[in-house]
């Protein structure tokens, strides 16, 4: 069977880097890598993970704690971190709290009892030992995406919601609409704050003034979506469009209108924001922001990477910033003749 001495002979290079690339593959060149790998792969060679962790007191395994698996956007983001720990000679598990915060503290523990090296958070909620951190020791290594606690200065990886949900307005008041709606997240949750606040942002920019009975909270699914829509709909405010702060409750929000007897966007549109892969199906195609989803993973799982680094090594915490993008669909369009009041 190989061995590491085999792999380094076929590679070209010496054992340390052999090793050095499969604990903390970072250091090490990509080209010097990508030989490694194909030692590897060449000589069917299998590391015994056990026996490795024990001699340098860590598992390679890696926590995901999500709130739920019923997202696709959930799927698009741990499908991000697998990309780059696969690569990474890590395992990814899978924790899912349902926003049960003791879940979330055993997911924790995990850490502490050696079963996981770090922790990616794509959840509101945080663990006890944040909240109330040891006197001394350190604390675990946590990455926080998406949505992030504004009072712990954890690495953490983003878009910049503010500018995404601006550029949702303007698209809608470049194409003549001033009464517009919004649908956002659950407005304890940091990112729906900024979203939000994006939404009045692109408001002022367009000269628009705020009304705030023209906005409802949703949840992130597609019954809230609908849901919020009725609520619109039944108050009598006048609007000709809405901007959603998810493609789920954007697709829900048309069901609504569909019920009714309102056509998109004949009568109103309607945009959501992520981009998931479903939105370019539906009927009519849905205008969305683009976030790159599997890239949030994959810079997550970096961060992750890092602060897995010794001590002396480890960059500071920061806080990775992706692009997004405007995707304009059949779904929304000029301000119609007539405005929206309810059915």
């Amino acid at each position: 069977m190989a061995n590491i001495k085999d792999i380094a002979r076929v590679a070209g290079v010496s054992v340390a880097t052999v090793s050095r690339a499969l604990s903390t593959p970072s250091m090490v060149r990509p080209t010097t890598i990508e030989r490694i790998e194909a030692a590897i792969a060449d000589l069917n060679y299998q590391p015994n993970h056990m026996a490795a962790g024990l001699r340098r007191q860590r598992s390679d395994n890696v926590l995901v704690v999500v709130p739920s698996i019923y997202n696709p956007f959930t799927s698009a983001f741990v499908e991000g971190i697998e990309n780059v720990a696969r690569t990474s000679r890590m395992r990814v598990l899978l924790g899912i709290t349902e926003g049960d915060r003791d879940a979330l503290n055993t997911y924790t523990a995990m850490i502490a009892g050696k079963q996981a090296d770090g922790m990616i958070l794509l959840e509101s909620n945080l663990p006890d030992i944040l909240i109330n951190p040891p006197a001394k020791g350190t604390l675990p290594p946590i990455v926080s995406a998406c949505e992030y606690p504004l009072d712990h200065a954890l690495p953490r990886v983003k878009i910049d919601n503010h500018e995404a949900s601006a550029l949702v307005v303007s698209h809608l008041a470049g194409l003549g609409h001033r009464r517009i709606a919004a649908v956002t997240g659950p407005i304890d949750l940091v990112m729906s704050q900024d979203r939000l606040a994006g939404y009045r942002l692109g408001l002022a920019r367009a000269g628009i003034e705020f009304d705030p009975q023209l906005v409802h909270e949703g949840d992130f699914t597609l019954q809230s979506g609908y849901d919020a829509m009725v609520r619109l709909l039944d108050a009598g405010t006048p609007f000709t469009a809405v901007a959603c702060s998810n493609d789920e409750m954007a697709l829900g929000a048309m069901s609504a209108l569909r019920a009714r007897g309102l056509s998109v966007p004949d009568d109103v549109s309607v945009a959501g924001f992520d981009d998931l892969r479903f939105g370019a199906y539906a009927s009519p195609p849905l205008t969305t922001v683009h976030s790159p989803t599997v890239e949030i993973g994959e810079a997550a799982m970096r961060l992750m990477l890092d602060a897995l680094l010794p001590a002396d090594r480890q960059p500071p915490a920061r806080e990775v910033i992706l692009p997004h993008r405007l995707i304009v669909r059949e779904s929304t369009a000029r301000v119609p003749a007539r405005v929206v009041a309810g059915t």
